[in-house]
């Protein structure tokens, strides 16, 4: 079965966007020629799940990650039509989840927003968690984790420390 990864990067206090949706922080790891294993991981990757926001952040700021050739779900409130690959889901995102476990493929990328983990978080879906900590307080904005998911234990895979001072967790669901 096809497994759902969290892919994400967080500031040292929890937050994956300052006030006004504002990514500025993830900046201070910029390093030229290091990706910090985004590239290797999305070889693996066919299939996205972010959320409306994130998406039109992406699509506004960096369109070169805009996950072109892969199955794109943009979760939202709103009904749209698809364009090419990217579809605009509104209906229930563990049915999603499900079917898309159920198909055969890759790994399901789940790049936030911090709504769409919280579900996924609440329904048990995700499989694995690689968490980017950027050594940085924002202090203030949009957390990744919020009040009201399950308690669940984890496996630590890997941890990698960078120069930049950048730690990724990779843990896996026990």
């Amino acid at each position: 079965m096809r497994k759902l990864v969290l892919y994400i990067a967080i500031s040292v206090d929890g937050y994956i966007a300052a006030p006004g949706d504002d990514l500025a922080f993830l900046q201070k790891v910029e390093k030229e020629g290091e990706d910090y294993g985004y590239a290797e991981f999305m070889t693996e990757v066919d299939t996205v799940i972010v959320g409306r926001r994130t998406h039109e952040w992406v699509m506004q700021h960096a369109p070169d990650f805009s996950h072109d050739g892969r199955e794109t779900y943009i979760i939202t409130r709103t009904p749209r039509e698809s364009i090419g690959n990217r579809h605009f889901y509104t209906g229930d995102l563990g049915e999603l989840i499900a079917d898309l476990k159920a198909k055969e493929g890759k790994t399901i990328f789940c790049d936030g927003g911090a709504d769409v983990v919280h579900q996924l978080l609440k329904h048990e879906l995700i499989d694995e968690f690689v968490i980017s900590i950027i050594p940085v307080f924002v202090g203030n904005g949009i957390r990744l984790f919020k009040d009201g998911r399950p308690d669940g234990d984890l496996t630590l895979v890997n941890a990698k420390s960078f120069d930049t001072g950048l730690v990724q967790l990779h843990y896996r669901r026990a």
